[in-house]
């Protein structure tokens, strides 16, 4: 997963993401948000760029400070297709299984691969 910093790159972002209003809105918030100064201390992943298929917003991992608090750990995703999300889910050191986190997304099929890749680890889902 790349790392999104360059201001021209999140304006860019951020003009394909409204174009997909109201499904991105979860992650749209967060790039708008790190475009312009995040204060918040979040950071912006996409699997490839410009032509990407998975947007993730997260909180910066050194700011991490209680594994368990799924409320400061929460992850925001937007993906224009369901094997992206397979791959972030089950893959990829972006989503770190090790501490308490949420999910949030407005797509079909995110709850079902939450529980699926869940279920393979033998983790428990709320």
């Amino acid at each position: 997963m790349l790392i999104l910093r360059c201001p021209a790159q999140l304006q860019l972002l951020e003009e394909i993401l409204r174009k997909s209003l109201p499904t991105t809105l979860p992650v749209l918030g967060t790039v708008m948000t790190v475009a312009r100064g995040n204060p918040a201390a979040h950071e912006v992943l996409v699997d490839s760029w410009p032509h990407f298929s998975i947007v993730l917003t997260r909180l910066r991992p050194e700011e991490h400070r209680d594994p368990g608090d799924f409320y400061t750990n929460q992850l925001a995703v937007f993906y224009r297709d369901e094997g992206a999300l397979q791959a972030l889910l089950e893959g990829t050191e972006a989503v770190g299984h090790a501490r308490a986190f949420q999910m949030l997304g407005m797509q079909e099929g995110l709850d079902e691969a939450v529980q699926k890749v869940a279920g393979a680890r033998g983790l428990k889902v709320e």
